[in-house]
């Protein structure tokens, strides 16, 4: 049956989160209710990428684009475009307060500077049904592989396409896998490794919930170039929808002939299954992740031998991260001119990043390699929110690198954030503005790393928790530019001697804030002074009377009544009562609440 109009309502995490499920039933039985049940179908989809303005609607034949859509919205949509075919304008996106809202979807800021290879199903398709898939070219560059390419001219395509590992290292995935075919061994792995643990980051379940069939696809191309005949997606029991949806895929792809035994009556076989892990940081890396498959401890060993010459069980294994999967078909269906076309000399294709932070458009992005951090920030994120500065971002996760606003023009690819002392890792992207305290957000993340760290190496497990210390010491007050060199040199030990990549990038947040915001640093030990207003033990608030207008927004949001005084009349704040949690600070519209040093503020000499 033909429909006029279909609504594509996002299902993924964030949008499920915020009653997506819900707004799809209510679309459902108000349609029925005004007898559009032959005229207008209504798809749950993929994320959309767009997260901060979830729950998404989109209204095709037209692309028509709705965000942070309500059930109590529903009617009224209902009546007015699907019946009335008048869209409606309030549930549209509008960019800012003055600015008339966007229609069309790729009008869109956020969407049209983007360059789609991995995410080009994004939204556009349910994910539970293989038949959509196939609708867009699925399982095509399969096809393809398994009937006109010999194993070796595969892995050659996949070499000269320039493609790296997207899960952070940047080894040229061509290579690897012709490592893995060439080593000796009958029986042989893959893995899919989507134990994607950053704070921030939700590249990896993004694609799996969205185009699991994708993956899938990759996957099967890569076990025909390898030679293996049995495979393991590795993915963190935190991510429920996408083990369901990549159940469901790896089922109709069975049912359909496309996994199992003589794969589309070929003599190849290759089966695959789910590995749900506990959730361990420490076993994204290669080696711990192949311990847990095993049912081991995940904990890093030394290397060589690497997996592709002794992996699971003792066999060649090769592994690789769910976006660098996700690229293989395109790669194999379009050739690999046209993907090292995308990009830079080293860096080749796209890359995607999760855009998180002190941003206007929080989302999924995916970008040519060689774009400039400006282009992302500003283009696609929409700048900082509340007419803030922007200070740094952060990518690659928390073993990741802060680059200052004077990189803002820095190209994204891998050699460029390798010079800046950062990563590209697996894609996230912190956005930070001139209220961030880089010492404390160094802190942070040192300690999650902390955390998740095994234990199994003195450098890691002693190293970065010395370098905690430290800085808890700097934050406080009670460190000496003394600890300040010393901080420095345990960095740069543990970057250089601990066991894996997760020791190895720890010291990353520190060197960078050193590097690039050393001043911050200075002003604590020296000064006693948090310039950000953040680190409770260096700084007091307090009301500047010429300023307050009295409008009480401050007495509303201070959780201890520290801040008394009548409406339209300057405000006390009484500092035995605050507990410095910067809520009337953030919240006035006047600038009337400032922070100042305690020694400064208590009569000491600056």
């Amino acid at each position: 049956m033909e429909h006029r109009l279909h609504l594509l309502v996002c299902a993924g995490t964030g949008c499920v989160a915020n009653r997506s499920f819900q707004i799809k039933q209510k679309l459902e039985q108000e349609i029925i209710k005004n007898g559009l049940q032959d005229e207008v179908k209504v798809i749950s989809t993929g994320c959309q990428g767009f997260c901060e303005r979830g729950p998404v609607v989109i209204v095709k034949p037209g692309d028509i684009f709705y965000q942070q859509v309500k059930e109590t919205d529903i009617p009224l949509l209902v009546e007015e475009h699907l019946l009335k075919g008048r869209p409606v304008k309030k549930l549209m996106y509008k960019p800012s307060g003055k600015e008339p809202p966007v229609q069309k979807m790729m009008d869109i800021g956020f969407f049209k500077h983007q360059r789609l290879i991995v995410l080009k199903n994004r939204g556009r398709l349910d994910p539970e049904n293989i038949d959509e898939y196939i609708g867009f070219d699925g399982y095509l560059a399969m096809e393809k592989a398994l009937a006109t390419m010999t194993p070796e001219q595969i892995i050659e395509e996949i070499k000269k396409s320039g493609l790296r590992g997207r899960g952070g290292a940047g080894f040229p995935t061509g290579l690897k896998w012709e490592f893995c075919r060439k080593a000796k061994g009958n029986l042989k792995y893959l893995v899919c490794n989507a134990d994607e643990g950053d704070p921030g980051a939700f590249m990896d379940r993004s694609i799996l919930e969205s185009d699991p069939h994708l993956v899938l696809e990759g996957i099967i191309i890569g076990a025909i170039a390898i030679g293996a005949s049995k495979g393991f997606i590795y993915v963190r029991s935190e991510y429920p929808l996408a083990v369901k949806r990549v159940k469901i895929a790896i089922e109709q792809a069975q049912d359909y002939g496309l996994l199992g035994d003589n794969i589309l009556g070929t003599d190849f076989s290759f089966s695959l299954d789910v590995i749900q892990g506990a959730g361990a940081f420490v076993c994204g890396e290669e080696t711990a992740l192949i311990a847990s498959i095993q049912g081991q401890v995940g904990r890093p060993r030394p290397r060589p031998p690497y997996p592709a010459e002794s992996g699971l069980w003792g066999n060649p294994t090769n592994i690789n991260n769910v976006e660098t999967w996700a690229n293989i078909p395109g790669i194999i269906q379009k050739g690999s001119q046209w993907y090292s076309s995308i990009g830079t000399e080293n860096s080749k294709g796209t890359k995607i990043f999760s855009l998180v932070g002190k941003i206007n458009n929080t989302g999924l992005v995916e970008v040519p390699m060689g774009i400039t951090l400006r282009e992302i920030i500003y283009e696609i994120g929409g700048g900082i929110p509340n007419k803030k500065e922007f200070k740094a971002v952060q990518t690659g996760g928390p073993s990741g690198g802060c680059l200052p606003k004077q990189m803002l023009d820095l190209s994204i690819d891998y050699d460029s954030l390798t010079k800046a002392g950062s990563i590209m890792g697996s894609g996230g992207m912190i956005v930070m503005d001139e209220d961030t305290c880089m010492v404390d957000l160094a802190k942070y993340f040192l300690k999650f790393t902390v955390e998740e760290s095994c234990g199994k190496c003195t450098p890691c497990r002693v190293g970065t928790r010395n370098m905690v210390d430290i800085l808890e010491k700097i934050c406080s007050g009670q460190a000496t530019l003394d600890d300040l060199d010393k901080l420095e040199f345990l960095a740069k030990t543990v970057k250089s001697t601990a066991l894996c990549g997760l020791g190895q990038t720890a010291p990353n947040p520190v060197l960078t804030t050193l590097r690039y915001f050393r001043d911050e640093y200075i002003s604590h030990i020296v000064d006693k002074y948090c310039p950000a207003l953040v680190c409770r033990d260096l700084i007091e608030f307090y009301v500047i009377p010429e300023k307050c207008t009295g409008c009480q927004r401050c007495v509303s949001v201070c959780p201890t009544g520290a801040i008394t005084g009548p409406r339209s009349q300057p405000h006390n704040l009484d500092k035995d009562k605050c507990i410095k949690c910067r809520a009337c600070y953030e919240i006035c519209r006047f600038d009337a609440i400032a922070g100042d040093a305690i020694r400064i503020k208590s009569g000491e000499e600056a």
